[in-house]
């Protein structure tokens, strides 16, 4: 008893750790780290828009907020050495005729209220710079500029994020196992795709890649290395109109990596199989780029998926996604081998090829006749 749960439970974590080893998850993230990288973080600087651009949403957030406080209270400082270079303070005592660079600054808390009614453009009236000092004119303008800045820089940032055609992306799905199976006399790998919002991607493109470990002839061995998985649908692979969900399928011929795999040793192959759809984002004519990948265990031999989509009594088409991921089982050959070689023997069934071992023997006739 314990040795079948511990035999479960080793198989068990052999799987887990087995669907954990992916480039790809599922919703199109890359699994990968860069280690030793010898340039500096300096360079991240330089494309400091591509990076804040590449921040998650809560340190976006805090450099959103630190840069607009920072710049508030600095600017506080600075108006408050201005007050206090000039004496206009209440501790200095200033005398009745005294007028001050920015009238109504008592301290460092009334300098930075200035600081912010300046840059967000408040203007309550109650402060404000007089003619007295040009310093004070200089800072004011400066800030203006500098806070001009921030906001465009900030704000833009923000709308970048947002309006980013990668959320587009989160709308494209795709079925969570692949099939193979027969289509059209043929072997194929079928995977659904579906777009989920009415409005299409122009010019939309689908390609794969498998991920396998190989070892070159030269003795040397390739890890992630790539191997091109044509995918095609009915009507091309080329700008898809994609306002329904389509089946994709790959045709498993003799170019294929698939094609020395069977239904038997599918689950002991090691790859990794990414599934790409390009295309262009009809709204914001944004390119996007939408991701997702397989291992062997995702990959159904023998199967096709169900139908999903149906006409209604009113003429209208719907589109069922309870039966989106859900497969039917049919009759597959368990290889691409055994079909190939299936309809050649049919083929020469039909030639009626001879029997190229048979031999014919000539028999010598004696004759008991006597003359």
């Amino acid at each position: 008893m314990f040795s079948y749960l511990r035999e479960r439970f080793t198989s068990h974590l052999r799987e887990r750790s087995r669907r954990r080893a992916r480039l790809v998850s599922k919703d199109g993230r890359c699994n990968i780290e860069f280690g030793n990288v010898e340039q500096s973080r300096f360079v991240f600087l330089i494309d400091i828009w591509t990076t804040i651009l590449d921040l998650r949403w809560r340190y976006k957030m805090t450099i959103f907020i630190s840069a607009f406080l920072g710049s508030w209270f600095l600017f506080g400082l600075l108006w408050y050495v201005v007050a206090y270079i000039h004496k206009d303070l209440p501790e200095f005592n200033p005398s009745i005729n005294h007028t001050p660079c920015v009238e109504n600054i008592n301290g460092l808390t009334s300098a930075f209220l200035f600081s912010l009614e300046t840059q967000v453009t408040i203007g309550y009236g109650f402060r404000c710079v007089t003619e007295q000092c040009a310093t004070a004119i200089f800072l004011l303008i400066f800030q203006s500029i500098l806070g001009v800045i921030i906001n465009s820089f900030m704000c833009g940032a923000i709308l970048a994020k947002i309006s980013r055609s990668k959320n587009r992306a989160k709308t494209i799905t795709f079925s969570k196992n692949a099939v193979i199976s027969k289509r059209g006399g043929k072997l194929c790998l079928l995977i659904r795709v579906a777009n989920l919002r009415k409005s299409l991607l122009i010019g939309s493109h689908i390609y794969g890649k498998m991920l396998k470990t190989t070892i070159t002839p030269e003795g040397e061995t390739i890890i992630l290395d790539q191997v091109n998985i044509e995918f095609v649908v009915d009507a091309g692979n080329e700008n898809l109109f994609f306002i329904s969900p389509l089946t994709i399928y790959h045709i498993i011929d003799k170019n294929s990596p698939f094609f020395h795999m069977a239904a038997e040793t599918l689950l002991q192959q090691d790859f990794e199989l990414v599934v790409f759809l390009d295309g262009t984002v009809e709204a914001t004519s944004a390119t996007c780029q939408v991701r997702t990948s397989y291992i062997p265990e995702e990959v159904l031999w023998g199967y096709r998926f169900a139908p999903i989509v149906s006409k209604t009594k009113e003429g209208k088409y719907r589109v069922d996604f309870q039966n989106f991921s859900k497969t039917v089982a049919v009759e597959t050959p368990h290889c691409a081998f055994c079909l190939y070689n299936e309809k050649e023997a049919k083929a020469k069934e039909k030639k009626g090829y001879d029997n190229p071992g048979f031999v014919l023997s000539e028999v010598n006739e004696t004759s008991d006749t006597k003359m």
